[in-house]
């Protein structure tokens, strides 16, 4: 009974399963067939979709494409506007230079018409001139006797005899010429040999070296910025060279007072030790009044060693400033007791009055003391000074005619003039370039200190150089380069001088203040 049951519960699986089997196989057939259904639907939605999607795009397409020809027809329309107006433009200045062209080819036809009516006159004119040439030609080998080959002859051997003329005086001029040029360059030689021996005189003229303790002192002097040799420089117009020389420094000036000046002031500088703008002031001043006691003292020593007396103070003065004046390199002073001395010797001799020949020869050349000072002269300056001072007639004659400026009208004028010829012609007198440099630079400082707005003007550096002090209230910033600029156009008209100069124009304002 088991296995029957057992048998069945199997066929009952089995009806079962079959039974499930085939709901599920019709269920899922009816979902299959539903699902493609649906497919089938959305494929139908999606077709319908993008047929719609693409007449669209094409709408759109077409109408893109129908503006992009718009655009393109009305640029190419644009275009060719554009081109058309520049060719009817074109045409316009074609057709100009077509009317402008036929209008100067008929103007050209024109003047050829003209030039060939002229032509034809002009050879006209040329027959009738050759017709007249030949007969005159004609005429005048009848009225000479001479041939057109005999007169051509005669003028050639003419030509050539004023040619052989020409030529030799040439050649004489060009040999006179080498003469001439020779002669200079001699001269120039010899010129150049003179200054080269002339060089260490004028260093001993222009130049005087100071002393230092040490050469922690040239630092001293030149101060902060430079403004203690500044001061000292403008103070007294001179150069203060200061190298690489151990304890030394140079003054140099052309003017032998200035340079004694600076010298004896630096030398007190070094001694004092305070050296500042206002020291160096005081002790400049100070300076000078030394120097002009030692002027009094050796204008007193040159009349005691002349045996001259009752000379005005003011004389005395002005021979004593002739110690630091030189003449060829000769000291003035030196040189007017040597002429005082010889012509009392001639006088003596000759039996004139000594002491009248010495007093002369003692004056004859006062005027050099105040000559680049003042306009004119030595003899014309020493003349003024001994009639302002009352000085004898035969004096004054003496003074006057002592280079020939007058005719000698006294023996006393004569033996002065051959005195001043003794003693300036001996050997080692004089030395002629370096007073020609003395005066060049006086020049200069002359020329430069008389323009206006100008208070003080100082040569330096041998002539390379001026420092010209202005009036502050007087010239103004800007007028200083304009200044400068008339001067060295002034400078370069009237003076002769080698190499170029150095114009400075300084401008300084001060102001002082003590405290009370």
């Amino acid at each position: 009974m088991d296995w029957y049951l057992i048998v069945l519960l199997i066929l009952g699986y089995i009806a079962v399963a079959f039974i499930f089997f085939f709901v599920g196989t019709s269920y899922r057939k009816k979902v299959a067939e539903k699902e493609i259904g649906s497919a089938e639907a959305e494929a139908t939605r999606i077709i319908n979709d993008a047929i719609k999607s693409g007449e669209s795009k094409k709408r759109e397409m077409l109408v893109e494409a129908k503006e992009e020809i718009h655009k393109s027809r009305t640029e190419y329309e644009k275009e060719v506007k554009e081109r058309r107006s520049d060719l009817q433009k074109q045409e316009r200045r074609l057709q100009q230079k077509e009317e402008s062209l036929d209008k100067k080819i008929d103007a050209f036809e024109k003047k050829e018409e003209d030039l060939r009516k002229r032509q034809a006159a002009i050879a006209a004119t040329q027959d009738e001139v050759n017709l007249i040439k030949k007969s005159q030609l004609e005429m005048l080998e009848k009225i000479s006797g001479l041939t057109q080959e005999d007169a051509k002859a005669y003028l050639l051997k003419n030509i050539e005899d004023e040619c052989r003329h020409a030529a030799a005086m040439k050649i004489k001029e060009i040999e006179n010429q080498t003469k001439e040029n020779a002669d200079a360059m001699a001269r120039e030689i010899i010129a150049i040999a003179i200054q080269r021996c002339a060089a260490d005189h004028a260093a001993e003229a222009t130049v005087s070296v100071v002393a230092l303790p040490n050469d922690e002192m040239k630092g001293r002097i030149i101060g902060r910025e430079g403004r203690n040799i500044r001061t000292l420089e403008s103070i007294t117009g001179v150069d203060l060279i200061i190298d690489d020389t151990p304890e030394t420094i140079t003054v140099s000036c052309f003017d032998p007072v200035r340079r004694e000046v600076a010298r004896l002031a630096l030398e007190k500088l070094i001694a004092d030790g305070r050296i500042h703008p206002t020291r160096i002031e005081d002790l400049v001043e100070k300076s000078r009044r030394e120097v002009e006691r030692v002027i009094k003292q050796e204008g007193e020593r040159a009349t005691f060693e002349t045996g001259i007396i009752n000379l005005h103070p003011e004389l005395i003065k002005q021979l004593g400033k002739q110690k630091y004046r030189t003449s060829y390199g000769q000291n003035v002073l030196n040189h007017s007791i040597e002429v005082s001395h010889i012509a009392g010797l001639l006088a003596s001799e000759m039996g004139v009055d000594v002491t009248l020949a010495k007093r002369a020869g003692l004056l004859h050349d006062l005027g050099k003391s105040v000559d680049h000072e003042q306009e004119g002269s030595h003899v014309q300056l020493g003349v003024e000074l001994a009639r302002r001072y009352n000085e004898s007639p035969d004096v004054i004659h003496a003074i006057e005619a002592h280079h020939n400026d007058v005719e000698p009208r006294t023996l006393v004028a004569c033996l002065v003039q051959a005195a001043d010829a003794i003693s300036a012609a001996r050997p080692g007198a004089r030395r002629e370039n370096v007073e020609n440099y003395i005066r060049r630079l006086e020049k200069l400082e002359e020329l430069t200190g008389t323009h206006p707005g100008v208070e003080k003007a100082y040569a330096i550096q041998a002539g390379r150089e001026v420092r010209i002090m202005v009036k502050p209230e007087e010239v103004s910033e800007d007028n200083m380069v304009l200044l400068a600029r008339e001067l060295a156009r002034k400078i370069e008209n009237e003076l002769e001088y080698p190499g170029q100069i150095k114009i400075n124009v300084i401008r300084e304002t001060k102001a002082v203040e003590y405290e009370k």
